[in-house]
């Protein structure tokens, strides 16, 4: 099997690779306890570097053969058979992104991408609207939780797989697919506070939770936030009811009321092209810490607005850059689909799909890691002695 003097892996630009070699070996040494079998541990690392190589496709075929294997068997039993814990690896993983990037004012976002599948055994697979895809497909959805914190440091940090309804009445078709008896069914916003539960439990530090509409408007999700005295910038539709001291409003029509001296232009952090430049527009509720934040293109288009929930004096600029966060995960989902596989994998049971990831989530955040350390904004360019093409 091949180690990393044989193999084209992704190393950051002006970084050499004996370097890249110590910082891989630092992370796998944080999971390498949790394989107990030296062939699981073996197949946990190999599986790692196919992730991190420079193949476009990383499967258990192709993996299996980045890593000098005549067939996948190999790699299969790692993700189907060995006994190791996902959830184990996740906290290792956490603990990881934690120690590199830590910082109070993290935020915590939560957001679900698309798996396109063909068939109807893998678990959780149905027809479903995928935002990634922007329509109904038959798909696997995966609730996530990133960590971003000010200078550009993120990663995904935890995950969970939607099992619609369709698959928790059927507990014939769940146990088919790995799924244990005392799996229920969970909407996409309660598997997202059980993963902000346990970042809390964790010592995870953070000041903020972001997320989209489908997570803003859950009026359980919020009140649980608030009770926990979790902030929050959480995005909501138009219709979103406000209550003021005038009564009670829809976003939009508040919006509307907002005089031209009532808008300020603020960047939300920087895009692919610099700083992402909108008007904003604070207005008060009826409570001290609840809040509409409004945001409207410069150059006019669809307003956006967020429900906040933050402690009395909190400024707009604090409030626009927790809104600006949320785009952190995107990039991870996009990363890790184009980098480390997060979509590659061919997989139908319950469990493999946790465990192949979690590696992938594994291997992204290395590589974040790795880049954010060292000033780069490049993540993924391979590097020359590795005889890449």
């Amino acid at each position: 099997m091949k180690d990393l003097e044989d193999v084209a892996v992704a190393v950051p630009p002006r970084l050499d690779l004996a370097a890249w070699r110590q910082g891989f070996d630092d992370v796998f040494a944080r999971i390498a306890g949790r394989f107990a079998q030296a062939s699981s541990r073996k197949r946990a690392r190999a599986y790692l570097l196919g992730l991190l190589s420079r193949s476009e496709r990383k499967n258990g075929w192709t993996i299996a053969e980045f890593a000098g294997d005549a067939a996948p068997d190999g790699m299969q039993r790692l993700l189907n058979l060995y006994s190791w814990s996902a959830d184990d690896v996740r906290d290792d993983l956490r603990d990881f992104v934690v120690s590199a990037f830590g910082d109070p004012a993290g935020v915590l976002i939560c957001d679900e991408t698309g798996f396109l599948k063909k068939g109807r055994k893998s678990a959780g697979v149905q027809r479903q609207y995928s935002g990634t895809a922007g329509r109904v497909e038959n798909c696997q959805l995966g609730v996530f939780l990133a960590y971003a914190v000010p200078g550009g440091g993120r990663a995904l940090i935890d995950r969970e797989l939607y099992l619609p309804q369709s698959w928790t009445q059927d507990r014939g078709r769940c146990r088919q697919a790995g799924i244990a008896d005392d799996t229920g069914f969970a909407t996409k916003p309660e598997q997202a506070r059980m993963m902000i539960e346990r970042a809390i439990g964790a010592g995870v530090p953070f000041g903020w939770v972001a997320a989209d509409e489908a997570y803003g408007q859950n009026t359980e999700l919020r009140t649980w936030l608030e009770q926990r005295g979790v902030s929050y910038v959480l995005a909501v539709p138009k219709t979103f009811t406000v209550t003021t001291q005038a009564g009670r409003r829809q976003a939009a029509a508040l919006a509307a009321l907002v005089s031209a001296a009532g808008w300020q232009q603020l960047s939300c952090g920087d895009g692919a092209k610099g700083p992402r430049y909108y008007h904003w527009a604070l207005i008060a509720t009826a409570s001290p810490v609840h809040h509409l934040l409004v945001r409207r293109p410069v150059t006019g288009g669809e307003l956006a607005f967020f429900t906040c929930h933050a402690p009395p004096g909190t400024t707009l600029a604090s409030l626009v850059r927790v809104a600006g966060a949320r785009w952190a995960v995107e990039e991870c989902f996009q990363a890790a689909k184009n980098e480390t596989g997060l979509d590659h994998y061919q997989v139908r049971r319950y469990d493999a799909w946790y465990r192949h990831v979690t590696l992938s989530m594994l291997a992204l955040a290395f590589l974040q890691v790795t880049a954010a350390q060292r000033g780069h904004q490049c993540l993924w360019t391979t590097y020359p002695g590795t005889g890449a093409a």
